[in-house]
């Protein structure tokens, strides 16, 4: 059996869900794109390459298991978009969330039942069908739950928002001793530069009291202000409109110490190292084309 168990986001992790980008289908038309950094490579002929993702996911499959790392993988769906793990369902506690994701994906879930076979069966939620959350804006660090959402009343007219107030709502009422503390996310179908799809993209926490953070991710200034006091600026790297593009904030963390991240990421990767974090470099440059990273394509299931 797996003892679900993720508290936070950086404690030493024992085991996980990796995303594939095997038989990853063909280059999707312009009007079916998830998001608006996959619709800028479609339109420019520079969406990445099934071959060239495998490669990249494979080198972080190495990191898992260089540190002893149990992990699962999706079962191969042909030509379908396995990559990001972390939006079909994810982990607070002991509990796994189905997310009630995009109609067409539905698919990526039924991939990973054998993974489900595993857990108590009490321990799988699944969702109302009004309440939308994806894990990529549910952070559960110490005594809250940070999470992503987009409130507007034009919600349904963004494909790129994902976690609506019922989905918050949720949250709240099977967690109700944490702090659920939302932020509202900016969200822009057409500019991927201002377009944060999920909580992963402009924010994460790391080691024991550190963050990476881009202030124009959030729509309320106020929402931003209160998590860079909440670290405190001398433990946050701001980072910029065009590194958030790139994902910055979307790497991933094995324990407090010890990050993966994108090799070129070479700002952020010395900030790291000069406060004391091993990085592991890996390369996920084509992988991020589909906006998504390291942090995307992992769903962790248990963690010290």
């Amino acid at each position: 059996m797996l003892h679900l168990n993720v508290y936070d986001e950086t404690s030493r992790l024992r085991s996980v869900l990796l995303g594939t980008a095997q038989s990853n289908g063909p280059i999707p038309k312009p009007e079916d794109a998830y998001d608006p950094k996959s619709l800028k490579h479609i339109l420019a002929g520079t969406y990445p390459l099934e071959k060239d993702m495998i490669k990249e996911m494979e080198a972080f499959a190495a990191v898992f298991k260089k540190y002893n790392i149990e992990v699962f993988r999706p079962e191969i769906i042909t030509d379908c978009n396995q990559i990001f793990s972390r939006d079909i369902a994810f982990v607070i506690e002991d509990k796994l969330i189905k997310a009630n994701i995009l109609p067409h994906r539905e698919e990526e879930f039924q991939a990973i039942l054998h993974v489900l076979e595993f857990i108590a069966i009490e321990n799988i939620l699944y969702p109302p069908e009004e309440v939308h959350i994806e894990g990529g804006d549910v952070m559960p660090w110490k005594d809250y739950i940070f999470i992503g959402t987009y409130t507007g009343h034009d919600y349904p007219d963004y494909i790129t928002a994902r976690t609506n107030w019922e989905g918050v709502e949720y949250v709240k009422k099977m967690f109700p001793h944490k702090k659920v503390k939302s932020f509202e996310l900016r969200k822009c179908i057409v500019n991927p530069k201002e377009n944060a799809l999920h909580l992963d993209c402009c924010f994460q926490p790391i080691g024991h009291d550190k963050a990476i953070i881009h202030k124009n991710g959030f729509l309320i200034e106020e929402e931003y202000e209160w998590l860079v006091s909440h670290f405190g600026r001398e433990n946050i790297f701001e980072i910029t409109g065009d590194e958030m593009y790139q994902m910055f904030s979307n790497v991933f963390s094995i324990s407090p110490d010890v990050i993966v991240s994108e090799r070129n990421f070479t700002r952020l990767n010395n900030w790291l190292r000069d406060q004391g974090f091993t990085v592991e470099e890996i390369p996920y440059a084509e992988v991020s084309k589909q906006g998504g990273l390291l942090r995307c394509s992992t769903m962790p299931l248990v963690r010290d």
